[in-house]
């Protein structure tokens, strides 16, 4: 296989032990992208199991994903500092120890506590796995690398629902957190063998107040959005904006001392000197608007899927496998072309076809078939399969060797807070059209609106993601050739 033989000249590990590093990466991928996600559909047996409110198992959930995006930048930051293998490893253990303590958690305090630290290893990962894909291999398969790991992530946000599903109906909660001990003890020891490992440069001081700042800022715009997406009694009360604005002017206030902060710093958290390439910035804002559309749609359809055509959970959660279908067909295919030909153009097309996709969802008939819901979600999967491969080799690419975990960092952020803010549109939206009613059907109609409004704004939000897209070939004057 072309991306495991050595050809002269190689960048990166030698073939076998290129092979072991992306496994060690991959299943950690896997286990913290499952995380993030396939608890959410056991957040009402955990209640029920600690004798708990639904609102308080929410931070079950919470827990994970504040923390995880408190320290990405911070640990994107470290890894130029430790080392890619000190820091892997590090948060993979730190992962699979927490995943020992939620196995083994008696209350909702244990439980949550083992929820952070497993988001604060899951993080220590995340932020520098397409950084060591990017070491371990060599430049002329990057984009086939960087599209079987968006491949990856993509499709176990998809299908995590459906797993969870089948778990709970067959096992107790705990086993969810159970079956990342000898996954996480296996990628360890790869990480260990095969990993490259670098000298940590401590002479260089790091930047406190930009980690302060940094974690500051990403806490205050996830509580926030918390915030505006789950109101009580279906409309937001004085209290509850009063927070969720003051979160919001946190963040705005605590990201102007950051970009301040970075700017004057002998050595920056987060070099924005990044950010002085044009192709590098618009990829990542691009980004950011692509997750919000996928964000959107992924919270939106299980309202959709159960509230409004009356399917359970688990028959919605299978109505989700076209999606990951469609990017199992499109991704590798993309990240191979994203090597060959330029990426903008590959993931702008990917967008336009996402784009279509989504509008079709939009335009679901009232009694919708299965076929039907599957086709379109077919077509959404292709779309993004093709638009994230080749959109994240255009981040990476563009970022020095050195900037490489910083970069990573940035993908990861984007992602996270894409998926984050198109969770916090639902939520608002559901939060003005769906009212309290007595009439059961006058509920479901205003589910369907809310849904379907939602997901035209995930249309929009593509849209722009695509003019942002088609922006930086115009900047770039990219043209339709091979890439050298």
């Amino acid at each position: 296989m072309e991306l495991f033989s050595d050809q002269p000249g190689d960048e990166g590990l030698p073939g076998r032990e290129r092979g072991l590093a992306m496994t060690a990466v991959m299943m950690m991928t896997t286990m913290a992208v499952f995380d993030g996600s396939m608890v959410n559909v056991a957040l009402p047996q955990i209640a029920r199991a600690l004798n708990v409110t639904a609102g308080s198992a929410v931070w079950v959930s919470n827990g994970y994903l504040l923390s995880a995006a408190m320290t990405l930048a911070i640990f994107a930051a470290l890894a130029s500092r430790v080392g890619y293998r000190a820091l892997f490893a590090t948060g993979l253990s730190v992962f699979t120890l927490a995943s020992v303590g939620c196995a083994l958690s008696s209350s909702l305090e244990m439980l949550i506590i083992m929820r952070v630290l497993q988001g604060i290893g899951g993080a220590a990962t995340l932020s520098i796995g397409p950084a060591i894909l990017r070491s371990v291999f060599p430049n002329r398969v990057l984009g086939r690398i960087l599209g079987l790991n968006a491949l990856l992530i993509a499709t176990s946000t998809a299908i995590s629902p459906v797993i969870g599903g089948t778990i709970l109906s067959t096992m107790s909660w705990q086993w969810l957190f159970a079956i990342n001990i000898p996954i996480g003890i296996v990628a360890v020891i790869l990480t260990l063998r095969v990993i490259p490992g670098k000298p940590a440069s401590s002479r260089d001081p790091f930047d406190f107040a930009g980690a302060i700042l940094s974690a500051v800022t990403l806490g205050a715009l996830i509580m926030a959005a918390g915030a505006f997406s789950r109101p009580e009694g279906g409309t937001h009360t004085f209290s509850e904006l009063t927070t969720a604005i003051t979160y919001g002017l946190t963040a705005v206030v605590a990201g102007a001392a950051f970009i301040w902060r970075q700017r004057r710093a002998p050595k920056p958290l987060l070099p924005l000197v990044m950010f002085a390439s044009s192709r590098f910035s618009l990829a990542a804002l691009t980004s950011l608007a692509s997750f919000v559309g996928q964000g959107i749609t992924f919270v939106a359809l299980p309202f959709l899927f159960q509230s409004v055509y009356g399917y359970s959970a688990f028959y919605s959660a299978l109505l989700f496998t076209p999606w990951p279908i469609g990017i199992i067909l499109a991704a590798p295919h993309a990240g191979r072309l994203a090597d060959r030909y330029p990426s903008a153009i590959i993931s702008t097309l990917g967008l336009c076809l996402f784009a279509v996709g989504l509008a079709l969802l939009a335009m679901l008939p009232e009694h919708a078939q299965a076929w039907d819901i599957g086709l379109r979600s077919l077509l959404c999967g292709i779309g993004f399969g093709c638009f994230q491969s080749p959109n994240n080799r255009e981040m990476l690419s563009n970022a020095s060797r050195e900037n490489s975990g910083y970069a990573s960092g940035v993908l990861s952020i984007m992602r996270t807070f894409g998926q984050c803010l198109g969770a916090a549109f639902v939520g608002i939206i559901l939060s003005i059209y769906v009212q309290s009613a007595s009439d059961p059907l006058k509920s479901v109609m205003q589910e369907a609106q809310a849904v379907q409004l939602s997901l035209w704004v995930a249309v929009a939000a593509t849209v722009l993601a695509i003019i942002i897209s088609v922006s930086r070939l115009r900047s770039s004057g990219c043209q339709l050739h091979k890439v050298q």
